[in-house]
């Protein structure tokens, strides 16, 4: 660490750093537009700017290096004269079209000439035209207009992806942002760059003229697409997702995110979830109360025991589910003393940088809990050869991973084979059909507690959403069949039961519900 003077306030800084992010770190604002955290310094904008003395003229912050016993001033008189004569510059082109760009907001250009900038225009020569909305990729559009030069998306496809697809072609004047030849902007996490455009430059499709983030509500998630646990937020208006966007957590996924996990949201409000229990009567599935659903339920599963001992019932958790939620129905699981208990994930490809393999966030959390095969229990194959064999009376099955991981034929004559089918789904399709009691369940948006990672970190998800008014989360109904079949305090509070884990798996022990904060916490060994 060192001692530096910024405006007259000492402050203390890392000494290995340059001067823009030692500011930024100590809560001094400096503008800015090229420098990111996570990009190579690219020095182009000169907004950075500031007076260091000693020096004999202003110095660009982002790439000085600190020195101890550095004076700095980041108001003076020539720090805002030149800061105004940058804003002059990056206006002289720029279109002024903020009412209908999908920036505005929380655009850096549109905040600094506000505070920095000048309120008339000096020049009198015609914007330069070029082209607006350009297709330059799947999910991504492109207002060469707009584009103010920095760099940060050609460094992004450089550094990160390591893809190349942008580029700033010709010289001074004339420089233009674009797309090589026969290069669409098509890498898995494109859709980074119009997050780190400080401008409206790059745009998603997704998002183009959807809404005013001026109404965006803001929770804190983790993205629900795969092991990796990527730390997101979930933006949202009048109970509906309209974008998600990555947030920063240096131990998980920096500042990035897929572009497949970025688009993986619409499920959470499609209108065809599935929101009453359904119970069967002869050939059909019709809507009832919860109370019959869950009796429902117990019931199959108490005769089933008694009849044939734990043998002749086999569980199928969802690691979609949160740790609370599959920790209560581990304690079902241990209750009804079941051998054939098993999580089935789908495993798809992996990039080595942040998709993972496991297409489920909470697939650790199923294994640190204990929900596997146990004392001689079968897997997921295993389970739907006994169903199959008619060696099962009750299959309660969570999520519908099998519809991917098996055949059409295998999962469905299994399903067929049983005598009391429960599932516990967002959807009715493509298993619903075959219950004899079906569950609505909730997604991750509409829920609030933890999941873990791939790299065995616990982190915090808070409900977004509000679910229809009286639909039972999933940890309730586990909650509700525990409690007709054991005595014991069965409520479910996220908290209280995070703490309980905590209290019974080792791993676990000495984290805090409230202690994870917005970045999560390690497990122990």
């Amino acid at each position: 660490m060192v001692k530096i003077t910024v405006d007259g306030r000492e402050i203390e800084v890392a000494g290995d750093t340059m001067l823009l992010p030692a500011l930024i770190e100590a809560g001094i604002h400096v503008p800015h537009y090229c420098w990111h955290p996570k990009l190579s310094i690219d020095g182009s904008c000169r907004m950075c700017q500031v007076e260091v003395e000693g020096s004999p003229k202003l110095v660009i912050a982002c790439n000085t290096p600190v020195r101890e016993g550095m004076v700095v001033r980041t108001d003076s008189p020539r720090v805002i004269n030149a800061r105004r004569g940058v804003m002059e510059l990056l206006l002289v082109n720029h279109p002024i079209d903020c009412p209908i760009c999908d920036k505005a907001g929380e655009c850096l250009l549109q905040d600094y000439s506000y505070n920095f900038g000048t309120r008339q225009s000096r020049t009198e020569e015609p914007r330069r035209k070029l082209e607006k909305r350009k297709d330059i990729g799947p999910r991504m559009i492109l207002d060469q207009e707009r584009c103010i030069l920095c760099r940060r998306c050609v460094r992004f496809c450089r550094e990160i992806t390591k893809t190349n697809e942008l580029a700033v072609f010709n010289m001074g004047d004339r420089s233009v942002l674009d797309v090589l030849p026969d290069t669409p902007l098509a890498n898995d996490y494109s859709m980074n760059t119009a997050d780190i455009c400080p401008v409206g430059a790059l745009e998603t499709k997704d998002f183009h003229h959807k809404l005013r983030v001026w109404f965006l509500k803001k929770t804190p998630s983790v993205c629900p697409s795969c092991s990796n646990g990527c730390n997101i937020t979930i933006q949202h208006y009048r109970n509906q997702i309209w974008r998600l966007m990555p947030r920063r957590n240096d131990a998980v996924n920096d500042t990035w995110m897929c572009d497949h996990g970025r688009l993986n949201y619409a499920f959470a409000h499609d209108t065809e979830r599935l929101r009453l229990p359904m119970l069967r009567r002869g050939d059909k599935l019709e809507p009832c109360g919860w109370d019959d659903a869950v009796n429902r339920v117990t019931e199959a599963l108490r005769n089933a025991a008694k009849r044939g001992a734990p043998e002749r019932i086999a569980l199928l958790a969802s690691a979609h589910f949160t740790n609370e939620e599959l920790y209560l129905l581990g304690q079902l699981a241990r209750v009804l003393e079941l051998r054939h208990v098993d999580v089935p994930v789908v495993v798809g490809t992996g990039d080595g940088f942040l998709i993972q393999p496991e297409k489920a966030a909470n697939f650790t959390g199923a294994r640190e809990l204990g929900l596997a095969p146990r004392n001689g229990g079968r897997d997921v194959a295993g389970i739907l050869e006994l169903a199959r064999t008619g060696q099962l009376d009750v299959l309660y099955v969570c999520g519908a991973d099998i519809a991917r991981l098996f055949e059409t034929s295998v999962w469905q004559e299994a399903l067929r084979a049983v005598p009391t089918v429960v599932v516990q789904d967002l959807f009715t399709e493509p298993l619903g059909r075959f219950a004899h009691v079906l569950l609505p369940s909730l997604s991750w948006a509409e829920k609030s507690g933890t999941f873990t990672n791939r790299k065995r970190r616990v982190q915090q998800i808070h409900r977004a959403l509000d679910p229809p008014e009286g639909q039972l989360s999933d940890g309730e109904i586990f909650a509700r069949i525990l409690a007709q079949l054991v005595e014991g305090d069965w409520r479910f509070e996220p908290a209280a039961v995070f703490a309980k884990l905590c209290a019974e798996f080792p791993a676990f022990s000495g984290l805090s519900f409230t202690r994870l904060g917005l970045h999560g916490e390690q497990l122990g060994v």
